[in-house]
């Protein structure tokens, strides 16, 4: 049997395509739900069952009443079981209606317990019980005013008794299985569209994070191009060994950033094999990216006291990699010619603290074009990592950072 539409307690929650998946969305106003296929079965099952019933009770009454009394009775219980037809509409009022009908006409009985169904699966318990109480009451007194002539007085009660409870069980039965069947396919609906938030937000902060890792990898290749080739475009008249390097620079950095994006968008691909693919700088790497910075021509000093950088965690060894790549290169571009001091020291148990300080810059500034938010992502970065940030303008008018990032015994 059919339930009246009605929207789930948490559609709220749902995207509108699982609330029509569901059949969850409300019916217009005043609107009847239709019928379906199922509903017409039960509903012609029910009719026939209730006057099978019926004709069982008119052939027993028939034995000692009048012919006129047959025919009524027999047209009471027809009429009974044509109002089945009206129990989804009306459950609770046929359901009385029947019940006092039935002290009279005995073939309504069937059309009776058919109604009784109907109100305990679609009524709440008290109403329910007190129909059930009229329908027992009904069969009581019909027992006395006509009587079934081949049982007993008592019996008859009794086994009136036992149908109604029996049917009404039953009914209430129906009612809690389909009430389960409703509060698991809403958690069932909630968990789907939780999980479906779940997978949005944790696409966004991957994208976040792939961002991220994008700036950190290409800021300094790309700045390094761009200062590189400002220094050609102010310097047409430089000697050509200058020239010669300063092109040199611009290709390997050009050919490195387009092989870091390849590593990055790798990681995209196959995100299952994303240590394999993503780029894993470390704390051993440093010296590296220093001599690479010196190279292109910057002065930069660094003094280290941590002896075997391999013992560092990968991760705070990347996170002090990153921010000492941003700090180069922030100095690079709004510094040039600035000697830089990258300051590292640290033990494990006292963590590891990152300083770098360059002076003002000797001469003209030019403008690199740059988008100010690799010291945001890097404050969030070692905030994550369990550390601290901070950085701002240094007394002797330069710049100056400093990190402290832990160091796990």
């Amino acid at each position: 049997m059919t339930r009246t539409a009605r929207p789930a307690r948490h559609t709220w929650l749902l995207p509108s395509h699982l609330v029509a998946a569901a059949g969850t969305e409300p019916a217009g106003a005043g609107e009847r739900p239709r019928r379906t296929l199922r509903d017409w079965i039960v509903d012609t099952t029910l009719f026939l069952l209730a006057a099978f019933v019926g004709l069982l009770a008119a052939e027993t009454s028939a034995t000692y009443n009048s012919e006129a009394v047959a025919l009524l009775d027999q047209i009471a219980g027809g009429l009974a079981c044509c109002a089945l037809w009206l129990r989804r509409r009306w459950p609770a009022g046929l359901a009385v209606t029947l019940s006092v009908v039935s002290v009279v006409a005995p073939t309504a009985g069937g059309a009776v317990l058919a109604s009784l169904f109907s109100v305990a699966v679609r009524r709440p318990f008290r109403e329910v019980a007190s129909i059930s109480a009229l329908a027992m009451a009904a069969s009581t007194v019909q027992a006395f005013v006509r009587p079934d002539p081949g049982i007993n007085v008592v019996l008859g009660i009794a086994i009136g008794i036992v149908l109604i409870l029996l049917v009404t069980a039953w009914g209430m039965l129906v009612r809690s299985r389909r009430r389960l069947v409703e509060a698991l396919r809403d958690r069932a609906l909630r968990a789907e569209a939780e999980a479906e938030l779940r997978a949005e937000q944790a696409q966004r902060l991957a994208r976040e994070a792939i961002a991220r890792e994008m700036h950190d990898v290409l800021a300094h290749r790309l700045t390094l191009l761009s200062v590189h080739a400002g220094a050609l475009e102010f310097r047409p008249g430089a000697p050509p060994e200058q020239i010669a390097r300063a092109a040199g620079v611009i290709r390997d950095s050009a050919h490195e950033a387009l092989q870091d994006l390849r590593e990055i968008i790798g990681v995209l691909r196959t995100p299952g094999d994303e240590a394999a693919d993503r780029p894993q700088p470390t704390l051993a790497t440093l010296d590296t990216l220093v001599a690479e910075v010196r190279e292109a021509g910057m002065k930069v000093v660094l003094d280290s006291t941590v002896t075997d950088p391999d013992t560092v965690p990968a991760a705070t060894g990347r996170t002090v990699y990153r921010i000492a790549q941003e700090a180069l290169t922030n100095a690079r571009k709004h510094a040039p010619g600035a000697e830089v001091t990258l300051t590292l020291r640290g033990r494990p148990g006292d963590g590891l603290t990152v300083d770098v300080h360059n002076p003002a810059a000797p001469g003209p500034v030019p403008h690199v074009p740059g988008s100010g938010q690799g010291l945001i992502g890097l404050t969030e970065r070692a905030t994550l990592a369990g550390g601290r940030m901070r950085h701002g303008p240094a007394p002797d008018g330069g710049f100056a950072l400093h990190a402290w990032l832990p160091w796990p015994v």
